[in-house]
């Protein structure tokens, strides 16, 4: 019997419309908020245009109650007379997160901002945060650090850190899985309790209360602080912030039978406390709250496709472990593993949705009109075929004694099937990524696919069904969350076996945690992989392990090459 299991491996172990206006709308606080505050979660900026800019903090009421008042100015670098500025009130409906969209800005300018509370006996001034608004129509080249996957208890923050002192940032692009949703008696709980870092709350989160306090939690980090303050978001969510493998209708870690409800009301909540904490614009009124796709441009470089993987039009996943569970004999998991791949290829299964296909192929085209030299997708989840080695025949006896994890063990005989392992990404709907690639193909896009999930890192190029190169992905390893290395034992060069049986893999990073630097020229996509030496201590060492880049040749990608 085959039983296969994905989060070990892999690491993934009715919302009414909340618009910025809602800062405005609760009592004025005349007087002055009547207790002490203060801003214990730094401040942040996110989706950059070139004339405007979201500003977010969050004030807490460390005595008191009662909404308040909450000023924000904007600096260009060097001067003290405000370029923009203005005021809303926050209160408990909003827990207290202030969030406002600065207008008026220039484009390819840096700013600093900040924000301050009014209390009945004097001003709380928050932090200074950085940003930069994109250039309008400039070629100057593009600067992205682009993470993911950063669970709380399996470690520190470093990678952030370490981006935060990254130079000359034009964004941060976050892919997903900015917090998890497990409680301390899950996924990383037992690292939690060796590292003394445990999930507050320490249960499942499941309420609006929960999903606040966890955000909470996380942007208490001071190096995560410092990455938002150092330079502009562009989020996306993957599964995690709402639970483990979510879909349209549903998540492989919600159990109505268990007390947990409707899951429609679960991720309402959870999308409530997201667009409370996150720099991100919020969905306007009338429109479904998950339709969060949206496109930045990078002047005449590039344009950035924030795309939704998860809440709004993705199908079901489908999963091996539980096609496979129970097949008994050779005929029954044969004839199940054909039956799955049936499924998969169903032309009706869809990743985004058909809304969103039709705005990404427009947006494509638009780009491409507009002169723009990259079309990139910030895009939760690995595109490129993959499958693992077969492990039967490539392992010693005593690499395969060496194996200690029951998921690794029974992953074992699945390698020798040679089939697509992690059907929660692109693999599992692999007619939906041949309509994406068609849609590159008609809009002649120079495609750069940005990836997180994973926990580990990818150079790759893509393929359509019939051999033609549709572009590359930079998929970016974890920043704290465990990967394929980190269960596989004695293998150190499961990298490698892996990029040897995948065609379209040039390189693979299962054991790592850090981020990946993509730069973007009107010449050349390149991706330098940086990582962190450890997350079980505060000071470690960064690296450079690998470098690649692709460049635009008679309109198509090139393939990646070694820099």
């Amino acid at each position: 019997m085959v039983q296969v299991t994905r989060r070990g491996l892999l690491g993934g172990a009715a919302l009414g419309s909340i618009g910025l206006a809602a800062c405005k709308t609760a009592p004025v606080a005349d007087e002055g908020f009547q207790g002490e505050l203060a801003f214990l979660h730094g401040v942040a900026s996110g989706d950059p245009l070139p004339g405007a800019m979201i500003l977010w903090t969050r004030v807490t009421p460390l005595s008191g109650t009662g909404p308040v008042t909450v000023t924000w100015e904007v600096f260009e670098a060097g001067s003290q007379t405000p370029a923009a500025s203005g005021e809303v009130v926050t209160s408990e409906a909003r827990d207290y997160t202030v969030k406002a969209d600065a207008t008026g800005l220039k484009a390819a300018t840096a700013y600093t901002y900040r924000f301050k509370a009014k209390a009945a006996d004097g001003d709380v001034i928050s932090p200074e945060g950085r940003t930069r608004t994109p250039s309008a129509d400039a070629s100057a080249p593009v600067k992205l650090a682009v993470a993911s996957c950063a669970n709380w208890q399996f470690g520190l923050f470093n990678v952030y850190r370490e981006m935060a002192n990254e130079p000359g940032l034009d964004a941060i692009v976050h892919l997903g899985d900015y917090m998890y949703e497990y409680g301390t008696d899950g996924y990383g709980g037992d690292v939690a309790a060796q590292l003394g870092r445990p999930h507050d709350p320490p249960t499942e989160i499941i309420s609006l209360s929960d999903y606040r306090r966890r955000h909470a939690q996380y942007k208490s980090d001071p190096n995560l602080q410092a990455a938002h303050a150092a330079a502009p978001w562009i989020c996306t969510w993957d599964d995690h912030e709402s639970a483990n493998d979510s879909y349209r209708t549903g998540a492989e870690n919600h159990n109505p039978d268990k007390g947990e409800g409707e899951w429609s009301d679960r991720k309402m909540r959870a999308l409530q406390a997201y667009f409370e904490w996150m720099p991100i614009r919020e969905p306007k009124s009338g429109e479904v709250t998950s339709a969060v796709w949206r496109t930045f441009r990078f002047g005449n470089v590039a344009t950035v496709h924030a795309l939704d993987s998860r809440l709004t039009g993705r199908s079901e996943p489908l999963d091996w472990g539980s096609a496979l569970a129970g097949a008994a004999t050779q005929e029954e998991i044969g004839a199940r593993v054909m039956a799955t791949m049936q499924a998969v290829a169903d032309p009706a299964r869809t990743m985004l949705g058909a809304e969103q296909e039709a705005w990404l192929a427009g947006e494509l085209k638009a780009s491409v009109q507009s002169g723009a030299t990259w079309q990139v997708l910030a895009n939760q989840v690995v595109m490129a075929r993959n499958r693992l080695p077969d492990f039967t025949t490539i392992m010693t006896e005593e690499q395969k004694a060496a194996q200690d994890r029951p998921e690794v063990l029974a992953m074992l005989p699945f390698t020798a099937l040679g089939l697509p392992w992690n059907l929660d990404a692109w693999d599992g709907y692999p007619m939906a990524r041949e309509r994406l690639y068609a849609s590159v193909a008609e809009a002649g896009a120079a495609l750069v696919t940005l990836a997180g999930d994973t926990h580990t890192a990818f150079a790759n190029e893509l393929y359509d069904a019939v051999g033609v190169r549709r572009g590359v992905e930079f998929a970016c390893t974890s920043v704290s969350s465990p990967g394929m290395g980190a269960y596989v034992k004695a293998v150190p060069d499961l990298g490698q076996l892996i990029a040897d049986v995948n065609p379209e893999v040039v390189w693979h990073d299962p054991f790592s945690h850090g981020f990946t630097l993509v730069t973007l020229t009107p010449e050349s996509a390149r991706a330098d992989y940086r990582t962190v030496s450890t997350i079980y201590a505060s000071e470690y060492t960064a690296a450079t392990v690998a470098s690649y880049a692709a460049s635009v040749d008679k309109g198509s990608v090139t393939a990646l090459s070694p820099v």
